[in-house]
């Protein structure tokens, strides 16, 4: 009986599984779809909204920071409350109607470290407010509404770098962007404008919801139409569209050939051409051109060539004399932006007058590749504007540029403070210790080449670093070396010198020379070297501290062995002799991540990045208690301390 009863319940068991089994099989399908479509909606979503942050701004300049004045560098202009507002690569400027600076708001400081490029204002919506639209290179999109700073900030570095912006009546901003097209803002999602403009550069942004015209670097101009997007690149004489001019019943776009008009998405003809039409505006019948070296040029519509004006016996384009960065027409007036100045059109005297001026700059340009202090002075050098001389009171600059002094690579004094050699694409030129040059050395006087990337002092002499090898420079004369002689490439990046002990730094390793003769060559291939590629070399004690182009900062111990830092684990990029050694600490200039401290007490590495006008640091200096932080932006001063 037991045996029976338990077959029994032994067969409904298993008939009981033989149910469930197709049951749960069915179940884990379902499962299995259920899963995969919910993965599927996820990717869509991912792929059709991007993910960002809005951050509050604190509108507060960080303590212990001050700017060295230089030119702003103005970029685009607009109305907002009664206000003239002015973007530009230092910051964002408030003028009244007579060209008074109500307020001015500094990149680094109490803004993001980004330069400032387009803006546009709108509604926000819902609120019946309008807020001002910023973009930036770098550092996403910013708004304002006349009291405090939002930062829409991409997750995504590739959508930071903004290159247009367009507020919308219906609230909705499109933002142009260098690598992922047009996208669109509405104060909640931040999500694609179109598939078709997914990956193209943005240059130009105009129209109205629902009838939009967009141009890009080299992919023409589109219209955006009745939810239709017509590609007309085929229209234009050139791929590249620099400006839009929306109205009156046409539409103008701005090539480097000069102006296509347009009437119903057609072409109708070519205006001003040749003219690089950087930017265009309309002033009663005719259109003005705002060009990269012709100043103004004003073209009747009605003849469709560039007028002769002879009222003044000139063209208008002699009243500007250089590039023009924007044309606009707020409200009844126009105004010319340049980099330097802000004109606004005089109807009176027909002609433009200045607004506003880049007054008390000291230095000539933004972008700082050199710094060094000399003789009480600060010596600054640029990336293509030769060289500055600061007076001690940082009033005023004694500029140097010539066909030498022009691109400038490294500057460093004689420790004797006797003469200072500046390193250029073009020689090597040598100061002496009044500031006044005396010589340029290059090709013909023994180097291995005329573009030198860096010099480092020694006893006796001077050791001299180009992308043919090394030079030598003391009293018996000029000899090289080079591969032949066992450096390990030509390309020498970077020069230090110690004693007998000389470290070259080059696109391919690390040569130690003793008494000018190769004793190590330290590679990827034969060491703990994580970088060939070495960009900056200073010495830290009984050690030497080298910047690469991707593996951050490494150390070579008095043991001859490369050496990583635990707290630098993830590799950035060190700028070109942007490395300093203080008795404190150690500095590396990053390319896009600001400024690295080594704190030679904890033996401990951070990162700095409040209140410096850029990411990208270029150039430190050092000199009674203050650092000197260069960028491709601007210059900082601040007290050592002032970092923490």
């Amino acid at each position: 009986m037991i045996r029976t009863h338990w077959g029994s319940r032994r067969w409904v068991a298993i008939g009981a599984a033989a149910a469930i089994v197709p049951m749960l099989a069915a179940t884990f399908v379902f499962w299995r779809a259920s899963r995969a479509r919910d993965e599927a909606q996820t990717e869509v979503a991912a792929d059709s909204e991007y993910r960002f942050q809005a951050v509050s701004l604190p509108g507060l300049a960080p303590a212990g920071f001050e700017s060295i004045a230089a030119n702003p560098q103005f970029r685009d202009i607009t109305l907002f409350q009664d206000a003239v507002v002015v973007s530009a690569r230092a910051g964002l400027f408030f003028y009244d109607r007579g060209g008074v600076l109500r307020h001015a708001y500094r990149v680094g400081l109490e803004l993001p470290p980004a330069e400032l490029g387009a803006i546009s204002a709108g509604p926000v919506p819902g609120s019946g407010q309008t807020e001002l639209f910023i973009a930036t290179h770098g550092e996403g999109l910013l708004a304002f509404d006349g009291t405090r700073f939002r930062q829409i900030l991409p997750e995504d570095p590739n959508l930071r770098n903004t290159t247009a912006v367009l507020a919308l009546k219906s609230g909705r901003v499109l933002i142009g962007t260098e690598r992922k097209g047009l996208v669109v803002f509405d104060g909640h999602r931040l999500t694609p404008f179109h598939s078709k403009l997914k990956s193209a550069y943005i240059t130009a942004v105009a129209g109205e919801e629902g009838d939009l015209w967009i141009g890009t670097l080299a992919s023409g101009l589109f219209h955006y139409h009745g939810g239709e997007l017509d590609d007309l690149a085929a229209t234009l004489p050139d791929p590249q569209v620099l400006s839009i001019l929306v109205g009156f019943d046409a539409v103008y776009a701005g090539t480097p050939m000069g102006v296509v008009e347009l009437r119903g998405g057609r072409r109708i003809r070519t205006i001003g051409d040749g003219f690089f039409a950087r930017t265009i505006a309309r002033r009663g019948d005719a259109l003005q051109v705002g060009t990269e070296d012709e100043g103004i040029v004003s073209i009747p519509l009605g003849q469709g060539r560039p007028s002769g004006f002879p009222r003044h016996g000139r063209d208008w384009s002699a009243a500007i004399q250089e590039p023009v960065v924007r044309l606009a027409t707020l409200g009844d007036e126009s105004y010319a932006i340049t980099e330097n100045a802000i004109y606004r059109f005089d109807a009176h005297r027909d002609d433009w007058q200045p607004a506003v001026t880049a007054a008390g700059s000291v230095l000539a340009d933004r972008n700082i590749s050199a710094l060094a202090v000399a003789g009480g002075r600060l010596w600054v050098g640029y990336f293509d504007r030769g060289l500055d001389l600061v007076q001690p009171d940082f009033a005023r600059a004694e500029h140097h540029e010539d066909d030498v002094l022009f691109c400038v690579n490294r500057i460093v004094p004689d420790p004797s403070d006797q003469k200072t050699a500046v390193a250029t694409a073009n020689g090597l030129a040598m100061f002496d210790a009044s500031g006044q040059l005396r010589q340029v050395m290059g090709r013909k006087d023994g180097l291995l080449a005329d573009h030198v990337t860096d010099v480092a002092f020694r006893e006796g002499g001077m050791v001299v670093a180009t992308p043919a090898g090394l030079s030598f420079v003391d009293r018996t004369g000029v000899r090289s070396l080079y591969v032949f002689h066992g450096l390990v490439n030509n390309h020498v990046y970077t020069v230090a010198a110690s004693g007998k002990q000389v470290l070259a730094g080059t696109l391919g390793g690390v040569s130690v020379l003793n008494d000018d003769i190769v004793r190590a060559n330290y590679t990827t291939a034969n060491s703990h070297l994580r970088h060939n590629w070495i960009t900056a070399l200073v010495q830290v004690g009984d050690e030497w501290f080298a910047g690469t182009y991707g593996a951050g900062v490494l150390r070579l111990d008095s043991a001859g062995d490369w050496r990583t830092f635990p707290d630098l684990k993830s590799g950035f990029i060190v700028n070109p002799n942007a490395m300093l050694v203080t008795p404190d600490r150690v500095y590396a200039g990053s390319l896009d991540r600001g400024l690295f401290v080594f704190e030679r007490s904890s033996g401990r590495w951070r990162n700095a990045t409040v209140g410096l006008p850029s990411l990208n640091v270029t150039a430190l200096a050092y000199s009674g208690g203050y650092l000197y932080v260069g960028t491709d932006n601007g210059l900082v001063r601040v007290s050592e301390g002032g970092l923490e």
